[in-house]
């Protein structure tokens, strides 16, 4: 079909299923999903911003949907993200002046590089390590329940400065909110320093440095990107970047995806989820190797590679996640009778 934003024709059902897998993703991640969209409309014809841009509407759109259903499972601690809301802000725009430093002095895209490559593989490794070390604790009777604290979220529980408020819905009687804010303003700082979304940083961030269950984590993050895609697509909307009618169709397809991987939280373990969101940020942190690796040496096969391995491992990953909510309906089903 002619998308007449950006004049190009485009295959709708290209569009759907794009739309399906990031919609999968997020309501099971909790991730807006720019690091797999962006790219794909870049390489179907789209200029780099209206890439963004009509990215930014549709991960608008799906978060809206995913946010509902993981409200009513409980999912949401809206308290929580309204306060993390106050301290991603000023983050994003400390973020963002680290770039534009870093621009001047000519050394930005190779650092921002760096930084993605270790900071997600860090983040990858430790959640598999943590998985492993869940699954040597767990007995063949004895089912161990998620660990919700870690030495760095009770550090963080134990500040004492006042204000103090209490989140029920995260499971956490009392807690300082400027340590909140602290985690907020440093998420949003690698948000706007690494151009991503936030949820690849934020989720972990709330589970081991705040102790809230993953499925909260996801389910708050999810909150937290209506408000910033939604700021960021109507900002792009006024400079006329927003390609309206792909963003639409994409997000038919998001919006069931996103219904799918929301119910699946209910149906994967918690450390099971935690250890796919692993594998998804780990073949994010190696396309960016790959591209830096192409960069250096010359070599653009590398760079097409990259794009390869975010976009297949986000598909497989959307695939294995539809697999476990059909396994696990069948499973029921066939208890149930």
């Amino acid at each position: 079909m002619y998308l007449p934003f950006v004049g190009l024709e485009v295959s709708a059902l290209l569009l759907v299923l794009l739309g399906f897998a990031v919609g999968v993703l997020g309501g099971f991640f909790g991730l807006g999903g720019a690091f797999m969209v962006t790219p794909a409309l870049n390489i179907l014809g789209f200029p780099m911003p209206y890439a963004i841009g009509t990215d930014l509407a549709h991960v608008t759109g799906k978060s809206i949907v995913a946010t509902s259903r993981h409200r009513r499972l409980g999912n949401v601690d809206v308290k929580l993200g309204l306060i993390m809301i106050l301290g991603t802000v000023p983050g994003v725009e400390l973020g963002k002046d680290a770039i534009l430093y870093l621009e001047r002095i000519g050394t930005v895209d190779v650092t921002v590089r760096w930084v993605y490559i270790l900071l997600l593989g860090f983040t990858g490794s430790y959640m598999i390590y943590d998985y492993a070390r869940f699954r040597e604790r767990r007995s063949a009777r004895e089912r161990v329940k998620e660990h919700l604290g870690t030495a760095l979220s009770r550090k963080i529980c134990s500040i004492q400065a006042p204000p103090m408020v209490s989140l029920p819905t995260s499971g956490i009687g009392a807690i300082s909110m400027w340590a909140i804010l602290l985690v907020a303003i440093a998420t949003g700082f690698l948000a706007g320093f690494l151009g991503v979304g936030g949820g690849f940083v934020r989720v972990p961030a709330l589970i081991y440095a705040l102790g809230v269950p993953t499925t909260v984590a996801i389910g708050t993050d999810l909150f937290e990107i209506i408000f910033s895609a939604g700021s960021g697509a109507f900002l792009y909307a006024l400079e006329g970047k927003v390609e309206i009618v792909g963003s639409a169709i994409m997000l038919l397809g998001a919006a069931f995806g996103a219904q799918l991987g929301t119910m699946a939280t209910r149906q994967v373990e918690s450390m099971s989820i935690r250890l796919y969101f692993a594998a998804t940020i780990l073949s994010a942190s190696v396309s960016v190797l790959l591209k830096q690796i192409s960069h250096v040496y010359d070599i653009p096969v590398l760079g097409q590679c990259a794009v390869c391995v975010i976009l297949g491992a986000s598909a497989v990953m959307s695939f294995i996640v539809v697999l476990e909510l059909l396994k696990n309906a069948v499973g029921c089903r066939i208890g149930k009778s």
